[in-house]
């Protein structure tokens, strides 16, 4: 496949080396080639022991050797001529390997991170440097598991929610939007708005043995009252986007780290959208309980994304 997305022009491909992470390797190169964007391939490699050290400059020559063959290789399938990308290779050793690379985006000032998804079996639960970059890289973050689609038919996801009125919030949204919306465009056109709204108390009024409980028509205006509100603020965000293009909101009732994963697996989502971020601008509250929940259900390719005033809470200095 081939995605342009949008705005993207200093892009990092993090790579554990091996051939089994060309797929993700691919979609780099082509987010590089359609934005014009530099790309900058990262081989993150263990630190060798002292007794090694003294072969440190071999290593890392193999490293290179190789990681230079995968890009020949994936240039060749998407047919693209290396030298008129702007492509470096380098490799990375770090004990620390989320750190160095939140440095190396700090540093250069990349505007997109692009990674093979580390997962353990049945392909959920993210393994401890994916979420690590999740929580604390300040661009977005693209976590990407092999689709096997045609591109003119990857579908394409976004969760945004319109209960947060703050000001970051909802430009995080209306960023949400329009980014999903550049991918669905790149796909099979169709983008999916998907939110969740819960009633809240109606399953304890229903169920409560209180005296003085309202009655069943007023819980179900109740109910109606929090839908419409909750829909009414969810095409509001929508249009203050102002993307166009066929789309389709997905209003779903419940809790969005049960409601989001299900309706992913039900309509064959391959690319999930969404924001990462509960809280911004105090270092190390970088993520809420329920977006964590979510991100570690999903089974596709995760595009997350943080809010402006994000601060990450590594440093350049750290270790």
């Amino acid at each position: 496949m081939s995605l342009t997305a949008q705005n993207f022009r200093n892009i990092l491909f993090a790579s554990g080396g091996g051939d089994d992470e060309i797929s993700g390797l691919k979609q780099a190169v082509s987010l590089a080639r359609n934005n014009a964007a530099r790309l900058s391939v990262v081989e993150i490699r263990p630190e060798l022991p002292p007794k090694l050290e003294p072969y440190r400059s071999d290593f890392e020559k193999s490293a290179l050797r190789e990681a230079a063959a995968r890009l020949d290789t994936v240039c060749g399938e998407l047919g693209v001529n290396r030298d008129t990308l702007a492509i470096e290779v380098e490799v990375m050793t770090h004990r620390r390997p989320a750190i160095a690379l939140v440095q190396r985006v700090l540093g250069q000032e990349h505007d997109l991170l692009v990674k093979n998804a580390e997962v353990g079996e049945g392909g959920k639960r993210l393994r401890a440097i994916d979420m690590a970059l999740l929580r604390k890289c300040p661009c977005p973050v693209w976590l990407w598991r092999p689709i096997t689609r045609h591109r003119n038919e990857i579908r394409v996801a976004v969760a945004i929610d319109p209960e947060n009125n703050e000001d970051e919030a909802r430009s995080l949204s209306h960023h949400l939007l329009t980014l999903a919306r550049s991918i669905a465009d790149d796909c099979d056109g169709n983008l999916s708005i998907v939110s969740c709204w819960d009633g809240g108390m109606e399953n304890y009024l229903r169920n409560s043995f209180l005296a003085g409980m309202p009655d069943e028509e007023a819980i179900h205006e109740a109910v109606t009252e929090a839908r419409d509100t909750h829909r009414a603020g969810l095409e509001s965000l929508v249009e203050e986007s102002g993307i166009s293009g066929n789309h389709e909101i997905h209003q779903l009732k419940g809790r969005p780290d049960e409601a989001i994963p299900a309706f992913v697996e039900e309509a064959g989502i391959d690319i999930m959208v969404m924001g990462t971020v509960a809280r911004v601008g105090i270092a190390g509250l970088v993520i809420g309980n329920t977006a964590e929940n979510i991100l570690q259900q999903l089974t596709c390719t995760l595009v997350a994304v943080k809010p402006p005033g994000f601060e990450t809470p590594i440093k350049p200095t750290d270790s």
